[in-house]
């Protein structure tokens, strides 16, 4: 659903940061981007007819074959400028729940489960490691 404050922007997209505990360790899901194979999360444009978080579940299973819990919090948002214009991005957390084999984009894109360093380290955006870090406050204060 498109609230009235984000009408100032040319359009929205929805991100989610796909995680996993693992021995008392906090693992993201990164996968590389297609043109420029910078290392990212999956995102795309929201669908008509799915919220925010739903369509970025289904980015999840299209760009990196995971599967989550419905249960998520949305971290923030952050503003893109583009060539195509102002765009808002809603991002949100996804703990895996089923990481598949066979998914729509997997000849397309790299994927690797990475500590929190290894995040800050590779993503370019500052929004992105804000988030990320604060994610990781987060499930670490919850246990």
């Amino acid at each position: 659903m498109i609230e009235k404050k984000d009408l100032q922007f040319d359009y929205i997209q929805s991100c989610v940061v796909p995680y996993r505990c693992i021995n008392n360790a906090i693992e993201f899901l990164m996968i590389t981007s297609i043109k420029k194979k910078k290392w990212i999360f999956p995102k795309g444009f929201i669908e008509f007819n799915l919220t925010a978080f739903e369509s970025a579940k289904k980015e999840a299973f299209e760009e990196a074959g995971v599967i989550g819990e419905n249960d998520t919090s949305e971290l923030g948002s952050f503003i893109l400028i583009k060539k195509s214009g102002k765009c808002l991005v809603k991002v949100f957390s996804m703990q895996v729940t089923k990481e598949l084999n066979d998914y729509p984009e997997k000849n397309l894109r790299r994927k690797k489960w990475m500590q929190l360093n290894e995040v800050i380290e590779l993503s370019d955006s500052r929004e992105i490691k804000q988030l990320v870090n604060k994610l990781a406050e987060q499930i670490l204060r919850s246990r």
